[in-house]
């Protein structure tokens, strides 16, 4: 074997080594920056993403629900199940099962999926069904959406007499 032939080979064992460095290296970097891209992911991108399929809720003051996750909004969603259509605050949310492993980002949801819990809620008090409201605290109010404020909502009992509920105290609202 010449000379020349050991360089080279001496070369290629170097090129190779450095190859595989860098390969190590890269593979490091790509893993911290999809750690670090994931911490943009929200509980409700993960939600649109599973739009369409059965999941499993866990409601503050409520326990489980589950069913058909028919839509999701900025900070609320809605559930279609077998006790009636459940429209509950993200807030109130505290484990999700059977989620998709994707994620929708915000910029690519709908114009519609942009609309705020209190569309929803107005949109229960356009239909005029009687609803049960659960409460984070395990209490309920039975009646009638009537009127959505910027932060709380009317329900009219069946005495007649109206409770305001604060957003921050729903868990969910059913209806019937």
């Amino acid at each position: 074997m010449a000379w020349d032939d050991e360089l080279f080979e001496v070369l290629d064992d170097l090129e190779q080594q450095a190859e595989a460095a860098y390969d190590a290296e890269r593979g490091a970097e790509l893993a911290d920056r999809s750690r670090s891209a994931y911490q943009e992911v929200t509980l409700a991108s993960r939600l649109v993403a599973s739009v369409g399929s059965e999941v499993a809720l866990d409601l503050l003051g409520v326990g489980a629900a589950s069913g058909t996750l028919e839509r999701v909004g900025a900070g609320w969603c809605l559930l279609a199940g077998p006790a009636g259509e459940w429209v509950v605050p993200l807030p109130a949310v505290t484990a999700v099962r059977r989620s998709s492993p994707r994620s929708v980002p915000e910029a690519a949801w709908s114009p519609v999926a942009r609309l705020g819990l209190g569309a929803a809620l107005r949109g229960l008090a356009d239909v005029g069904e009687e609803c049960v409201v659960h409460l984070v605290d395990r209490r309920r109010v039975d009646g009638v959406v009537q009127r959505v404020g910027a932060d709380f909502v009317e329900v009219r009992l069946a005495a007649g007499d109206a409770v305001l509920v604060p957003f921050a105290a729903l868990a969910a609202v059913q209806s019937r």
